[in-house]
């Protein structure tokens, strides 16, 4: 593996998840393999589970880590070819990721999109310039349009939990927000379980939310909520804006808070979120403090998630 920015850039998603499972039981079985090895952690907004668990992976596999909050404490990077930089730019993405390659053996960012022109937010020009320029292995800790180490240790949840022997039935629902939210999260868990293709997945959000079919072809689209979630083993709940009309909220829809009630109609289903959770908007407290939440232990396995994508990585790329 030579970057971690999607689904396509893992030949063997179930290979990976064996590997974060393996982690979990020996969390130091490969103490020794990042080394004297240094790894990178760029963030262009906050995080709390996808910094921590990245630096304890890291830190699990003996990598020294440093991580830099470049929003707050670094220049503002250009990204435009051939920019006048008469502005308020200070340093060129051209300029910087070289120097940061010459830094670190890896380099993991965090980006965010601004929502309001699609098309510059569906470029991913930061991560892709990192890429292009930085000449060392780059992971996603979030992008524009995909967050692919949640998406990875969802699928570690689920595999982890699943214990029937039919195919199990994967709902996204989407919830209510009280501002616009991107649709990485969103595109990321659809594009990770069509990829893994060992489920039945089924997405659910009112009219005018739907996702980009790059992410969500194979998946079966059902406006009725109730409708969707019957007899369903995984809810994943998350909210995202309008993809169509992009970054709008075309409606509160606080019916579609996922409560008890909903769930009688899945009475077994376990139920995921990626956190933060806004309680008693997106989810209620009912469902999130009841045995059906799995949320934690979802969260937990961000570690194993990382620390599988950095064995791939370093293992790829040993010096």
């Amino acid at each position: 593996m030579k970057n971690f920015i999607s689904a396509n850039d893992v030949a063997d998603i179930d290979a990976l998840i064996d590997k974060a499972l393996h982690y979990k039981q020996h969390p130091y079985i490969d103490s020794q393999l990042g080394a004297n090895r240094r790894v990178g952690l760029l963030f262009m907004n906050p995080s709390m589970r996808t910094r921590i668990s990245t630096q304890v992976a890291a830190r699990n596999l003996g990598m020294d880590v440093i991580v830099f909050n470049t929003d707050k404490e670094g220049w503002q990077i250009e990204l435009e070819e051939g920019a006048i930089m008469n502005g308020s730019t200070v340093e060129h993405i051209r300029d910087a990721a070289p120097v940061l390659g010459s830094y670190f053996d890896i380099l993991c960012v965090r980006t965010f999109p601004a929502l309001a022109d699609r098309n510059t937010d569906y470029n991913e020009n930061f991560i892709n310039a990192l890429v292009r320029y930085s000449g060392v292995p780059v992971v996603s800790l979030e992008s524009s349009t995909l967050h692919p180490l949640q998406s990875l240790a969802d699928l570690v949840t689920i595999r982890e939990t699943f214990t029937k022997p039919h195919r199990p039935k994967i709902v996204l629902a989407w919830a209510p927000h009280i501002k616009p939210i991107p649709q990485c999260v969103a595109n990321s868990f659809a594009q990770w379980v069509n990829a893994w293709g060992k489920a039945d997945f089924v997405i659910s959000h009112p009219e005018g939310y739907e996702l980009s079919e790059e992410y969500t072809c194979g998946a079966t689209l059902e406006y009725d909520l109730d409708k969707a979630i019957q007899d369903a083993d995984f809810v994943q709940v998350k909210n995202w804006s309008s993809y169509h009309s992009y970054g709008k909220v075309l409606t509160t829809a606080t019916d579609r808070m996922l409560t008890l009630d909903k769930l009688r109609a899945a009475p077994n289903a376990s139920v995921m979120h990626c956190l933060p959770v806004r309680r008693n908007v997106e989810l209620s407290d009912e469902v999130l403090d009841s045995s059906h939440s799995i949320v934690t232990h979802q969260a937990a396995n961000r570690v194993w998630a990382a620390q599988a994508v950095l064995s791939e990585i370093l293992k790829a790329n040993t010096k």
